[in-house]
């Protein structure tokens, strides 16, 4: 684990297309070994012009070598908040659902429709003597979303690209690699969904289990299939918008980075204290009694990233 003199507030992880932050100061990459293995890539600690420290990460690795079922989220989540981060900004490219949620638009889901295949391990409890029920009605951090509502479009109008934000939607997220039939892609809309994609779990239930707070930045590249007039959702078309879509990422980024990291620097006797709050202490009563048949081993390596509970004994 970090010393404190290490520790920073907050992390970003970046998704397709968002490999680096600009206008920051690089300060060093860390790669810190979890009980989970390594995380995606190394941890890059940049600096803000103000002085904010940030962690950002490599979702898919450097060059993008992983792919979603294959990207290691416990070692990630583990690895972030190892060095200190308390609250999580993940950006994830994503396809609509919705006719009016049009490539190039940016959202803020507020629900998770899971629809991957039990391959990507979901649970730091998973494999151990130990059994936890994380609370997930809400999966993402309701305050730390509504928070960030009015700054992300402030940022975007910034901007001046015209850029729209949604707030309020429903992600699928899809096991992948390959994309929906258009049969899913309709199915999914009836459902309820209004976006789509293959990296918010198990990165949210993670976040959870760490009582880390987490929000999701989703910016959509394309239609998925569900369009009869439209050709079915290809890689091409998804890269036609990806690169302005992590520009935009990038300048959303450089605006709030500062704001967020003063609101939760300052939590004690700011009136944004529950962003940094809000998931402390969920575990509590999530966790199963101690019993004997408990493995010594298996809390030791739950220590690394629930230390409130299973640290000193």
């Amino acid at each position: 684990m970090s010393s404190e003199s290490e520790k920073v507030l907050i992390g970003v992880i970046g998704g397709s297309g968002l490999y680096h932050l600009d206008n920051l100061t690089i300060v060093k990459e860390v790669n810190p070994k979890t009980p989970w293995g390594f995380p995606s890539s190394p941890i890059i600690i940049c600096a803000l012009p103000s002085g904010t420290k940030v962690a950002f990460l490599a979702r898919h690795g450097q060059g993008h070598t992983h792919a979603p079922s294959a990207v290691p989220a416990r070692a990630n989540i583990a690895a972030l908040k190892s060095l200190g981060v308390r609250a999580i900004l993940a950006f994830s490219a994503v396809g609509s659902l919705r006719e009016e949620i049009s490539p190039g638009s940016f959202v803020l889901p507020s629900q998770i429709i899971d629809r991957t295949k039990g391959v990507r391990p979901a649970s730091f409890f998973e494999g151990t003597s130990i059994v936890a029920h994380a609370a997930f009605g809400d999966p993402f951090s309701n305050k730390l979303v509504h928070w960030l509502e009015s700054r992300v479009q402030k940022a975007l109008d910034a901007e001046g690209r015209g850029v729209q934000l949604f707030t309020g939607k429903t992600i699928v997220c899809m096991e992948g690699p390959q994309f929906s039939t258009r049969a899913e892609s309709i199915m999914y809309r009836q459902w309820g969904g209004d976006l789509i994609n293959m990296s918010v779990l198990p990165e949210a239930k993670l976040a959870r289990e760490a009582e880390l707070s987490y929000a999701l930045v989703a910016t959509a590249t394309d239609y998925d299939s569900w369009r009869p007039q439209s050709e079915a959702v290809t890689a091409m078309e998804v890269f036609k918008t990806l690169q302005a879509n992590a520009d935009t990422s990038r300048h959303v980024c450089a605006t709030i980075l500062d704001e967020l990291h003063e609101a939760v620097d300052n939590n004690a006797a700011s009136e944004d204290a529950d962003i940094l709050c809000e998931e402390v202490g969920s575990m509590r009563f999530s966790i199963m009694p101690r019993s004997a048949k408990q493995n010594p081993q298996d809390r030791e390596k739950l220590a690394y990233v629930l230390p409130e509970y299973f640290s000193g004994e």
